[in-house]
């Protein structure tokens, strides 16, 4: 370009919006979902957000807005209080923003609640520190039982488990990631809450390996009928 020329619309940069706003969703899992996990329900959610309307922030020129998952969720499993965030380039009232969601979430998904936070608090998926689940015990089990194996699994120094990885098996400590495993109903049918921790070197502790847990404490087979991820759980939260 020639001194003193103007620039030609080929240099002038488009300029970029910048993040004005976070909201928070949380967010529940039907039944009748369909049975997306990973990749898949990603792309089922991006191509959602982008059916609301809002003024959505997309980083580094991406053709669609990004939608932050609070944590993998099992594949088929139910949920009551999932975590999602999305970023807007617009200062919005809550209002505006639960209508246009109502109407743009992925099948099987219902929205419980929106809030905004701090727009440069840490990412989502950093925060969480573990899970919580309901957990329906399959056929007739004997509570008393159950609970004796559940407090012997807490006061154990050591759950030494094995998890398929590929073709092969891994063994690792379950017990660094049970927080918490007890009755809330003793039935029939027998309903466990479960709470295990996510932990970015550890793993993540699933339901179904703290009732495996439970079934070589008392002895017999256990097998579950239901599992619902009742919520997350972020670092800094009150028990």
């Amino acid at each position: 370009m020639e001194p003193g020329s103007a620039p030609g619309p080929e240099a002038i940069a488009e300029p970029q919006a910048i993040p004005r706003q976070r909201w928070r969703l949380v967010l529940e899992r039907l039944g009748d979902a369909p049975a997306l996990a990973g990749r898949e329900l990603i792309d089922a959610w991006e191509q959602a957000i982008e059916t609301t309307g809002l003024p959505l922030h997309r980083p580094g020129g991406r053709s669609r807005a990004r939608v932050a998952l609070g944590a993998p969720l099992p594949l088929g499993m139910a949920a009551e209080r999932e975590l999602a965030e999305i970023v807007l380039t617009e200062m919005l009232p809550v209002w505006r923003v639960r209508a246009a969601l109502v109407g743009g979430l992925p099948a099987g998904w219902r929205l419980v609640d929106v809030y905004d936070v701090w727009v440069g608090s840490p990412a989502l998926a950093g925060r969480v520190s573990g899970a919580q689940y309901r957990l329906v015990v399959d056929g007739p089990a004997d509570p008393g039982a159950i609970a004796a194996a559940a407090a012997a699994l807490l006061q154990a120094g050591r759950l030494p488990r094995a998890r398929i990885k590929g073709d092969s098996q891994v063994a690792y400590d379950l017990r660094p990631l049970l927080v918490d495993v007890g009755l809330t109903e003793p039935g029939p049918p027998v309903v466990l809450r479960i709470r295990t921790k996510i932990h970015p070197e550890l793993g993540t502790g699933r339901p179904q390996e703290v009732l495996a847990a439970l079934a070589d404490q008392l002895g017999r087979p256990l097998a579950a009928a239901s599992i619902t991820r009742e919520r997350l759980i972020l670092a800094g939260d009150p028990d």
